[in-house]
């Protein structure tokens, strides 16, 4: 079938070689809009934990929202911590997630494809070193020969390391116990471990409900910054989309800002948790979403290059490799 722009200009008795130009316009425009049809992803597959300002995205569903009037819908998958969304980023199953510092780097270690996108200010509150409420122990010093708690990889890994390095205690002098949030706290509440290394809100819920004391959070120690990272292939074809999300998390943070109480509100039923300990963990949070930089690669590449030294990834990372196009 003629396209009606062939069809037109032959009706008005235009030149051939005009005719011609007419028919080829028409056809390369109608081949763009096929081509742009069928780039535009019908799914953003995106991985959240319960934490941090995508958190509230969700909740609000603007992204949904407005992802669904451009045909896109939106599936969220929750993981309990950063590496285990990692992985599932490094395997294909999902396109974007949010985690902290440590996390990309194990990523990268094992050759996930991924690229940092944006990050929160940095929150070094959000988490902490917790012992016992009657725990003798009194300093991160003392710590020597006892057994602490932590997930793997997570942010909650580099924090430790800094406040061994900090307290002058060896890392290899530490029993760390690698454990889930879930299997973190069932061994912290038994007495399995003697410290737990966690973020929020699960830092909140055992200082509210098993009344946990902080031996030391990241204050003067970490930046703790919350990332976003995309699938590299999936940023390079599609960074329109990446683009929508992040001016929804941006909307969202200006929000949560302005409305605290609400966002306690909002959080509690997502959370599952008690409204003292949301509040609690809600007002650690730091909004303000910016792209990255490279100071902020900077300082991912020392935590890096910390993990390496300590043979806990098994070869050097290059952060820069994770570089958004712009600072490459």
């Amino acid at each position: 079938m003629k396209s009606s722009v062939a069809v037109s200009a032959s009706r008005l008795g235009l030149p051939g070689w005009l005719k011609q130009c007419a028919l080829v316009f028409c056809l390369g425009l109608t081949g763009a809009g096929v081509a742009q049809a069928q780039d535009k992803p019908r799914e953003l597959r995106i991985g959240f934990q319960k934490y941090g300002t995508l958190t509230i995205v969700k909740a609000l569903g603007t992204l949904d929202k407005r992802l669904g009037e451009q045909g896109i819908r939106i599936t969220w998958t929750e993981f309990p911590a950063g590496p285990q969304l990692l992985e599932g980023l490094n395997v294909g199953a999902i396109d974007f997630g949010t985690v902290g510092e440590a996390p990309p780097i194990f990523a990268q270690a094992a050759g996930a494809a991924l690229v940092y996108v944006a990050n929160e200010p940095p929150s070094p509150t959000s988490e902490a070193l917790l012992v016992p409420r009657d725990s003798p122990i009194k300093t991160v010093a003392e710590l020597k020969g006892k057994r602490v708690a932590l997930n793997k990889g997570s942010n909650v890994h580099y924090l430790l390391v800094k406040l061994l390095e900090q307290a002058g205690v060896a890392y290899r002098d530490v029993d760390v116990a690698y454990l889930t949030p879930s299997d973190a706290r069932a061994a912290f509440e038994r007495g399995s471990v003697d410290a737990w290394v966690i973020w929020d809100p699960f830092q909140a819920a055992a200082e509210k409900q098993l009344g946990a004391r902080v031996l030391a959070d990241g204050t003067g120690v970490v930046k703790n910054y919350q990332f976003f990272l995309a699938a590299r292939p999936f940023q390079d074809k599609h960074a329109d989309v990446i683009d929508i999300v992040i001016d929804e998390i941006r909307k969202g943070d200006a929000w949560a800002r302005e409305h605290q109480a609400e966002t306690v509100a909002l959080l509690e039923p997502v959370l599952g948790l008690p409204r003292p300990v949301v509040e609690l963990a809600a007002s650690r949070l730091a909004y303000g979403i910016t792209p990255i930089t490279r100071e902020v690669l900077a300082e991912q590449q020392q935590v890096a290059d910390a993990f390496h030294a300590l043979k806990l990834i098994p070869k050097p990372v290059q952060v820069q490799d994770a570089a958004p196009a712009a600072l490459k």
